[in-house]
């Protein structure tokens, strides 16, 4: 029964996004839903990801995110990708 589309996005997050426990947050929801990808925090303040997964399941780990105690997201931006089938795994890069 594995008939989920599978969708890759670029997604950056602008708002109270460093600091507050965003990349973790995300790691622990992704791998909860068995989406792959990876966070990193950006030199503007931003924080970009890429994930795969479906559609659904990548708004219900945004939804989780966004509930994350001092996290407060004002923006998302969101751009396509090709799916990479060789990911495994989600990851937080950076310090």
């Amino acid at each position: 029964m594995n008939d989920k589309k599978i969708v890759r996005q670029s997604l950056i997050f602008y708002g109270d996004v460093q600091g507050v426990g965003f990349r973790y947050r995300a790691k622990y929801a992704a791998e909860r839903l068995g989406l792959t990808g990876w966070v990193q925090n950006q030199f503007d303040g931003s924080v970009a990801m890429e994930v795969q997964g479906s559609p659904e399941e990548i708004n219900e780990m945004i939804r989780e995110i966004s509930t994350g105690r001092f996290i407060d997201i004002t923006g998302i931006r969101r751009k396509h990708l090709v799916v990479r089938t060789d990911e495994s795994g989600f990851h937080v890069h950076g310090y």
